[in-house]
Protein backbone atom coordinates (compact mmCIF):
# COMPACT_ATOMS: atom_id res chain seq x y z
CA UNK A 1 0.00 0.00 0.00
CA UNK A 2 1.34 3.15 -0.72
CA UNK A 3 0.79 6.97 -0.20
CA UNK A 4 -1.15 8.67 -2.74
CA UNK A 5 -1.77 12.41 -1.14
CA UNK A 6 -1.33 13.61 -4.64
CA UNK A 7 -4.19 12.84 -6.02
CA UNK A 8 -6.63 14.73 -3.87
CA UNK A 9 -7.76 11.86 -2.14
CA UNK A 10 -10.02 13.97 0.27
CA UNK A 11 -11.33 16.97 -1.94
CA UNK A 12 -11.75 13.99 -4.67
CA UNK A 13 -13.62 11.66 -1.11
CA UNK A 14 -16.09 14.84 -0.07
CA UNK A 15 -17.00 15.69 -3.56
CA UNK A 16 -17.82 12.39 -4.47
CA UNK A 17 -20.08 11.80 -1.03
CA UNK A 18 -22.22 15.50 -1.92
CA UNK A 19 -22.50 13.95 -5.61
CA UNK A 20 -23.92 10.70 -4.52
CA UNK A 21 -25.78 12.42 -2.11
CA UNK A 22 -27.37 14.54 -4.35
CA UNK A 23 -27.99 11.95 -7.59
CA UNK A 24 -29.34 9.48 -4.56
CA UNK A 25 -31.53 12.38 -2.77
CA UNK A 26 -34.57 12.16 -5.26
CA UNK A 27 -34.67 8.28 -5.73
CA UNK A 28 -34.55 7.75 -1.49
CA UNK A 29 -37.88 6.04 -0.31
CA UNK A 30 -38.83 4.63 -4.01
CA UNK A 31 -38.47 1.12 -5.63
CA UNK A 32 -35.84 0.45 -8.68
CA UNK A 33 -39.21 0.19 -11.35
CA UNK A 34 -40.10 3.41 -10.12
CA UNK A 35 -36.90 5.30 -10.15
CA UNK A 36 -36.45 3.66 -13.52
CA UNK A 37 -39.15 5.23 -14.76
CA UNK A 38 -38.59 8.55 -13.28
CA UNK A 39 -34.73 8.70 -14.62
CA UNK A 40 -34.46 6.38 -17.26
CA UNK A 41 -31.83 3.70 -17.39
CA UNK A 42 -29.96 3.69 -14.80
CA UNK A 43 -26.71 3.91 -16.38
CA UNK A 44 -27.45 7.03 -17.87
CA UNK A 45 -28.61 8.96 -14.67
CA UNK A 46 -27.92 12.89 -14.50
CA UNK A 47 -27.20 14.96 -11.55
CA UNK A 48 -30.51 16.79 -10.76
CA UNK A 49 -30.48 20.91 -11.27
CA UNK A 50 -29.96 22.13 -8.93
CA UNK A 51 -27.98 19.49 -6.89
CA UNK A 52 -29.40 19.99 -3.78
CA UNK A 53 -28.11 17.48 -0.82
CA UNK A 54 -29.30 15.66 2.04
CA UNK A 55 -28.24 15.92 5.81
CA UNK A 56 -25.77 13.60 4.85
CA UNK A 57 -23.37 15.96 3.65
CA UNK A 58 -24.59 18.65 5.82
CA UNK A 59 -23.89 16.37 9.10
CA UNK A 60 -20.24 15.53 7.16
CA UNK A 61 -19.68 18.98 7.03
CA UNK A 62 -20.56 19.58 11.02
CA UNK A 63 -18.77 16.57 11.69
CA UNK A 64 -15.28 17.65 9.36
CA UNK A 65 -15.40 21.50 10.91
CA UNK A 66 -15.39 19.94 14.24
CA UNK A 67 -12.39 18.09 13.69
CA UNK A 68 -10.69 20.72 11.54
CA UNK A 69 -11.38 22.58 15.29
CA UNK A 70 -10.00 20.24 17.38
CA UNK A 71 -6.98 19.26 15.48
CA UNK A 72 -6.18 23.09 15.32
CA UNK A 73 -6.17 22.97 19.24
CA UNK A 74 -3.53 20.25 19.59
CA UNK A 75 -3.02 16.36 19.44
CA UNK A 76 -7.03 14.93 19.20
CA UNK A 77 -8.75 13.68 22.40
CA UNK A 78 -12.09 13.07 23.06
CA UNK A 79 -13.22 16.01 24.75
CA UNK A 80 -11.16 18.28 22.31
CA UNK A 81 -13.82 16.92 20.18
CA UNK A 82 -16.60 16.61 21.71
CA UNK A 83 -16.75 20.18 22.35
CA UNK A 84 -16.53 21.06 18.54
CA UNK A 85 -18.45 18.37 17.37
CA UNK A 86 -21.49 19.47 19.85
CA UNK A 87 -21.72 22.99 18.75
CA UNK A 88 -21.65 21.65 15.04
CA UNK A 89 -24.37 19.57 15.52
CA UNK A 90 -26.57 21.62 17.56
CA UNK A 91 -25.88 24.30 14.54
CA UNK A 92 -26.97 22.18 12.46
CA UNK A 93 -30.33 21.16 14.34
CA UNK A 94 -31.13 24.83 14.93
CA UNK A 95 -30.67 25.71 10.95
CA UNK A 96 -33.16 26.88 8.39
CA UNK A 97 -31.26 24.49 6.13
CA UNK A 98 -31.97 21.47 8.56
CA UNK A 99 -35.18 21.03 6.16
CA UNK A 100 -33.84 17.36 4.51
CA UNK A 101 -35.22 14.66 6.10
CA UNK A 102 -33.05 14.52 8.32
CA UNK A 103 -32.99 10.70 10.35
CA UNK A 104 -34.95 11.22 13.71
CA UNK A 105 -32.28 9.47 15.43
CA UNK A 106 -30.32 12.44 14.72
CA UNK A 107 -33.07 15.32 15.61
CA UNK A 108 -33.58 13.48 19.07
CA UNK A 109 -29.81 13.03 19.94
CA UNK A 110 -29.24 16.53 18.93
CA UNK A 111 -32.39 17.75 20.93
CA UNK A 112 -30.91 16.55 23.90
CA UNK A 113 -27.29 18.09 23.44
CA UNK A 114 -29.23 21.45 22.97
CA UNK A 115 -30.00 20.84 26.22
CA UNK A 116 -26.82 20.81 27.85
CA UNK A 117 -27.28 17.20 28.53
CA UNK A 118 -24.07 14.53 28.73
CA UNK A 119 -23.77 13.36 25.80
CA UNK A 120 -23.39 9.74 27.08
CA UNK A 121 -27.49 11.07 27.59
CA UNK A 122 -28.00 12.02 24.54
CA UNK A 123 -27.16 8.92 22.98
CA UNK A 124 -29.55 6.66 21.29
CA UNK A 125 -28.05 3.31 22.53
CA UNK A 126 -30.87 1.24 20.74
CA UNK A 127 -30.51 3.49 17.07
CA UNK A 128 -27.99 1.51 14.32
CA UNK A 129 -29.34 3.39 11.55
CA UNK A 130 -27.05 5.02 9.15
CA UNK A 131 -26.75 8.32 10.29
CA UNK A 132 -23.60 7.63 11.95
CA UNK A 133 -22.00 5.84 9.26
CA UNK A 134 -22.64 8.00 6.06
CA UNK A 135 -21.40 10.96 7.34
CA UNK A 136 -17.67 9.70 8.78
CA UNK A 137 -15.68 10.02 6.03
CA UNK A 138 -13.87 13.20 7.15
CA UNK A 139 -12.17 11.20 9.94
CA UNK A 140 -10.69 8.46 7.39
CA UNK A 141 -9.46 11.56 5.43
CA UNK A 142 -7.91 13.66 8.20
CA UNK A 143 -4.17 13.40 7.75
CA UNK A 144 -1.77 12.65 10.63
CA UNK A 145 -4.03 10.41 13.07
CA UNK A 146 -2.95 7.67 14.63
CA UNK A 147 -4.40 4.19 13.86
CA UNK A 148 -6.14 4.52 17.96
CA UNK A 149 -6.94 8.31 17.37
CA UNK A 150 -9.19 7.55 13.69
CA UNK A 151 -10.97 4.52 15.52
CA UNK A 152 -11.76 6.38 18.51
CA UNK A 153 -13.03 9.64 17.03
CA UNK A 154 -15.28 7.42 14.43
CA UNK A 155 -16.49 5.60 16.90
CA UNK A 156 -17.23 9.04 19.22
CA UNK A 157 -18.61 10.70 16.85
CA UNK A 158 -21.14 8.03 16.03
CA UNK A 159 -21.95 7.44 19.77
CA UNK A 160 -23.00 10.74 20.23
CA UNK A 161 -26.07 10.56 18.17
CA UNK A 162 -26.47 6.38 18.03
CA UNK A 163 -24.74 4.80 20.33
CA UNK A 164 -25.79 0.66 19.40
CA UNK A 165 -21.89 -1.15 19.11
CA UNK A 166 -23.28 -1.56 15.63
CA UNK A 167 -23.51 1.48 14.81
CA UNK A 168 -20.20 2.22 16.60
CA UNK A 169 -18.58 -0.31 14.60
CA UNK A 170 -19.57 0.32 11.14
CA UNK A 171 -18.71 3.71 11.83
CA UNK A 172 -15.04 2.39 12.55
CA UNK A 173 -15.15 0.56 9.56
CA UNK A 174 -16.84 2.76 6.73
CA UNK A 175 -13.87 5.11 8.20
CA UNK A 176 -11.13 2.41 7.96
CA UNK A 177 -11.95 1.86 4.33
CA UNK A 178 -11.68 5.15 3.32
CA UNK A 179 -8.50 6.05 4.88
CA UNK A 180 -7.40 2.83 3.23
CA UNK A 181 -8.73 3.73 0.03
CA UNK A 182 -7.09 6.92 0.20
CA UNK A 183 -3.76 5.63 1.38
CA UNK A 184 -3.67 3.43 -2.11
CA UNK A 185 -5.09 0.47 -1.22
CA UNK A 186 -6.44 -1.73 -4.08
CA UNK A 187 -9.82 -1.95 -4.32
CA UNK A 188 -9.81 -5.58 -4.94
CA UNK A 189 -8.17 -6.66 -1.52
CA UNK A 190 -10.33 -4.37 0.18
CA UNK A 191 -13.01 -6.41 1.97
CA UNK A 192 -10.35 -8.39 3.29
CA UNK A 193 -8.33 -5.71 5.03
CA UNK A 194 -11.32 -4.98 6.14
CA UNK A 195 -12.74 -8.07 7.61
CA UNK A 196 -8.71 -8.01 9.21
CA UNK A 197 -9.40 -4.88 11.27
CA UNK A 198 -12.62 -6.27 12.34
CA UNK A 199 -11.57 -9.20 13.71
CA UNK A 200 -8.73 -7.96 15.59
CA UNK A 201 -11.04 -5.36 16.93
CA UNK A 202 -13.92 -6.96 17.83
CA UNK A 203 -13.84 -7.07 21.56
CA UNK A 204 -11.38 -3.84 21.91
CA UNK A 205 -13.85 -1.18 23.58
CA UNK A 206 -12.24 2.25 23.34
CA UNK A 207 -13.09 3.16 26.40
CA UNK A 208 -10.79 6.85 27.14
CA UNK A 209 -13.47 7.47 24.19
CA UNK A 210 -16.66 5.97 25.00
CA UNK A 211 -16.48 6.48 28.80
CA UNK A 212 -18.84 3.98 30.47
CA UNK A 213 -21.66 4.30 26.74
CA UNK A 214 -21.64 0.65 27.45
CA UNK A 215 -23.33 0.26 31.01
CA UNK A 216 -26.68 1.79 29.32
CA UNK A 217 -26.92 -1.52 27.37
CA UNK A 218 -27.68 -5.37 28.92
CA UNK A 219 -23.98 -6.63 27.72
CA UNK A 220 -22.71 -8.53 30.25
CA UNK A 221 -18.97 -6.39 29.92
CA UNK A 222 -17.70 -3.88 27.36
CA UNK A 223 -16.11 -6.18 25.67
CA UNK A 224 -19.63 -8.12 24.78
CA UNK A 225 -21.02 -4.66 24.05
CA UNK A 226 -18.65 -4.28 21.10
CA UNK A 227 -18.59 -7.70 19.87
CA UNK A 228 -22.49 -7.68 19.15
CA UNK A 229 -21.34 -4.64 16.74
CA UNK A 230 -18.06 -6.22 15.27
CA UNK A 231 -20.10 -9.66 14.56
CA UNK A 232 -22.87 -7.87 12.94
CA UNK A 233 -20.72 -6.27 10.48
CA UNK A 234 -18.16 -9.41 10.07
CA UNK A 235 -21.89 -11.37 8.76
CA UNK A 236 -22.24 -8.28 6.09
CA UNK A 237 -18.90 -8.76 4.98
CA UNK A 238 -19.25 -12.29 4.56
CA UNK A 239 -22.56 -11.37 2.07
CA UNK A 240 -20.78 -8.97 0.30
CA UNK A 241 -17.77 -11.00 -0.53
CA UNK A 242 -20.63 -13.57 -1.49
CA UNK A 243 -22.30 -10.95 -3.71
CA UNK A 244 -19.07 -9.93 -5.39
CA UNK A 245 -18.36 -13.58 -6.20
CA UNK A 246 -20.85 -13.76 -8.54
CA UNK A 247 -21.55 -10.22 -9.51
CA UNK A 248 -24.55 -8.80 -11.20
CA UNK A 249 -24.46 -5.23 -12.05
CA UNK A 250 -28.04 -5.05 -13.25
CA UNK A 251 -29.43 -6.26 -10.29
CA UNK A 252 -30.25 -3.93 -7.24
CA UNK A 253 -27.58 -4.26 -5.03
CA UNK A 254 -29.88 -4.00 -1.93
CA UNK A 255 -31.31 -7.62 -2.85
CA UNK A 256 -27.63 -9.54 -1.32
CA UNK A 257 -26.34 -6.16 1.40
CA UNK A 258 -29.56 -4.54 2.75
CA UNK A 259 -31.40 -1.54 1.77
CA UNK A 260 -28.83 0.28 3.94
CA UNK A 261 -31.46 2.18 6.43
CA UNK A 262 -28.76 0.53 9.13
CA UNK A 263 -25.45 0.63 9.69
CA UNK A 264 -23.61 -2.12 8.72
CA UNK A 265 -25.43 -2.51 4.86
CA UNK A 266 -25.48 1.17 4.08
CA UNK A 267 -21.97 0.46 4.53
CA UNK A 268 -21.69 -3.08 2.86
CA UNK A 269 -24.25 -2.16 0.07
CA UNK A 270 -22.11 1.31 -0.41
CA UNK A 271 -19.06 -0.74 -0.93
CA UNK A 272 -20.95 -3.08 -3.15
CA UNK A 273 -21.70 -0.08 -5.65
CA UNK A 274 -17.88 0.81 -5.55
CA UNK A 275 -16.37 -2.71 -5.47
CA UNK A 276 -18.43 -3.47 -8.96
CA UNK A 277 -17.14 -0.34 -10.90
CA UNK A 278 -14.22 0.72 -9.05
CA UNK A 279 -12.31 2.45 -11.92
CA UNK A 280 -16.12 4.09 -13.32
CA UNK A 281 -16.52 6.46 -10.34
CA UNK A 282 -20.43 7.36 -11.83
CA UNK A 283 -21.39 4.43 -12.71
CA UNK A 284 -20.98 3.51 -9.28
CA UNK A 285 -23.00 6.26 -8.11
CA UNK A 286 -25.55 5.59 -10.77
CA UNK A 287 -25.69 2.47 -8.89
CA UNK A 288 -26.07 3.27 -5.84
CA UNK A 289 -28.86 5.86 -6.49
CA UNK A 290 -30.84 3.21 -8.37
CA UNK A 291 -31.71 1.02 -5.56
CA UNK A 292 -34.72 -0.01 -3.39
CA UNK A 293 -33.10 1.49 -0.19
CA UNK A 294 -31.40 4.56 2.10
CA UNK A 295 -30.43 5.21 -1.73
CA UNK A 296 -28.94 8.74 -0.67
CA UNK A 297 -26.94 7.23 2.00
CA UNK A 298 -25.99 4.44 -0.37
CA UNK A 299 -24.26 6.86 -3.06
CA UNK A 300 -22.64 9.16 -0.80
CA UNK A 301 -20.75 6.73 0.56
CA UNK A 302 -20.38 5.14 -2.37
CA UNK A 303 -18.97 8.57 -3.60
CA UNK A 304 -16.66 8.91 -0.74
CA UNK A 305 -15.47 5.17 -1.73
CA UNK A 306 -14.73 5.89 -5.02
CA UNK A 307 -13.33 10.04 -4.66
CA UNK A 308 -10.92 8.62 -2.25
CA UNK A 309 -9.45 5.66 -4.59
CA UNK A 310 -9.25 7.84 -7.70
CA UNK A 311 -9.03 11.57 -5.99
CA UNK A 312 -10.51 14.70 -7.77
CA UNK A 313 -10.26 13.97 -11.15
CA UNK A 314 -12.43 11.27 -10.81
CA UNK A 315 -15.89 13.98 -11.13
CA UNK A 316 -16.47 15.57 -14.53
CA UNK A 317 -15.98 19.30 -13.52
CA UNK A 318 -19.67 20.02 -15.12
CA UNK A 319 -21.22 17.94 -11.87
CA UNK A 320 -18.39 18.96 -9.28
CA UNK A 321 -18.80 23.03 -10.51
CA UNK A 322 -22.70 22.91 -9.70
CA UNK A 323 -22.61 20.91 -6.26
CA UNK A 324 -23.95 22.64 -3.30
CA UNK A 325 -21.84 23.11 -0.19
CA UNK A 326 -19.05 23.09 -3.09
CA UNK A 327 -17.05 25.79 -1.31
CA UNK A 328 -17.19 24.36 2.06
CA UNK A 329 -16.34 20.81 0.60
CA UNK A 330 -13.07 22.31 -1.57
CA UNK A 331 -11.73 24.16 1.72
CA UNK A 332 -11.96 21.01 3.81
CA UNK A 333 -10.53 19.21 0.65
CA UNK A 334 -8.23 21.50 0.45
CA UNK A 335 -6.48 21.74 4.01
CA UNK A 336 -6.34 18.09 4.36
CA UNK A 337 -5.29 16.94 1.03
CA UNK A 338 -1.75 19.69 1.41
Amino acid sequence: MTTTRTKCAATGSLIGLALGDALGFPTEFNDVPSILAKSGPWREMELPRPAVVSDDTQMTLALGQALRTAMERGYLAPLRLLRPLRDEFTDWYHSPQNNRAPGRTCMVACRLLDTGRDWHEASQIDSKGCGANMRVAPVGLAPGLTTDQRAGAAQLQSAVTHGHPTALAASDLTARAVYLLAQGAEPTGLVGLLRSYALDNRTRYHETWLGDLWTRAHDASPEDFIARGWDECLAVLDRLAAALRNPSPETDPCLTTGEGWIAEEALATALQCFLLFPEEPLRALRRAACTSGDSDSIACLAGAFAGAHLGAAAWPREWAERIEYRRELLALGALWDA
